[in-house]
């Protein structure tokens, strides 16, 4: 047996990328699955690809932005699973990042657009989870963060303030409801390639990216997915409220790491380590 059957799923944002691989990695381990996005196409054809693998999946077009829709959404899982154990809040405004600039060339629409799909949509989708898993006993919820959500950058002003503050939503959700057995985690990814990112980056975009990871290879949805799958089982049922980054050490290292560019590797442990702290690097 999976380590998800008798369980029921929502995952937000599942018809591409980081959801649609969680969406995949619950199902092939015997969860039932409410396969949400905006785009109906691309629900239709994970929810395709769960049922020709044998798994159960329902697919729900709507904007987590919706209080309506969320609302119609967790109703629908329930009327046709039976309850919902398991939450994974992945969906996100991706479609606005080009135009999510520094603070001072900010369009505030972009700000509150972000605002309301990536944290109020989170926050809409949890509400309306809790009570029903409260109702069964107890659940787990995934919500996506970002690496972006722990570090400054040039821009993605919106999308990474909106991602820190999903970081404490997560929190505030464990600490709140762990007395009714619920959990609940952030996952920060990394570099991680999807379809979409790989037709934004161009080859020397992603090595630049690459420099700065501990790790060689760039990270696959199936990475995250694997990540989202442990801490949604009871392989995880001693940890909630926390923020696992998963970035092949993105965030881990010095800033001058990036500096010493694969050479780093070859020099003696002590050469590395007096580099590494030299002034003016």
């Amino acid at each position: 047996m999976g380590r998800f059957e008798g369980k029921v799923a929502v995952v937000t944002g599942a018809g591409a990328g980081i959801g649609k691989a969680c969406a995949l990695a619950i199902a092939r381990e015997g969860g039932r699955v409410a396969v949400a996005d905006i785009d109906a196409s691309a629900a239709t054809a994970c929810t395709a690809q769960i049922a020709a693998e044998a798994g159960h999946a329902l697919t729900l077009a709507m904007d987590i932005a919706d209080a309506q829709a969320v609302a119609a959404l967790f109703e629908t899982a329930e009327r046709h699973f039976g309850g919902v154990d398991l939450l994974v809040n992945n969906a996100s405004a991706m479609h606005l990042t080009p135009r999510d600039r520094a603070i001072l060339d900010l369009d505030l629409a972009v700000w509150d657009e972000t605002m309301a799909t990536n944290l109020r949509g989170t926050l809409l989708c949890c509400r309306q989870a809790i009570p029903r898993m409260i109702a069964r006993g107890g659940g787990a919820i995934v919500n996506m963060s970002s690496c972006q959500g722990l570090s400054g950058d040039t821009a993605l002003t919106s999308y990474a303030a909106s991602k820190a503050a999903m970081n404490m939503l997560s929190a505030s959700l464990a600490t709140q409801y762990g007395h009714a057995q619920i959990r609940c985690n952030a996952v920060a990814p990394g570099l991680i390639m999807t379809e979409r990112l790989l037709a934004k980056l161009d080859e020397c975009m992603q090595r630049h990216l690459r420099r700065h990871q501990l790790l060689a290879h760039v990270g696959r949805p199936e990475d995250v997915a694997a990540l989202v799958a442990f801490l949604l089982s009871d392989d995880a049922a001693f940890i909630t409220g926390q923020v696992v980054c998963i970035d092949g050490g993105m965030l881990t290292h010095v800033p001058t790491y990036a500096d010493g560019g694969n050479s780093r590797a070859a020099r003696p442990a002590s050469d590395t380590a007096d580099a590494a702290s030299a002034p003016g690097r």
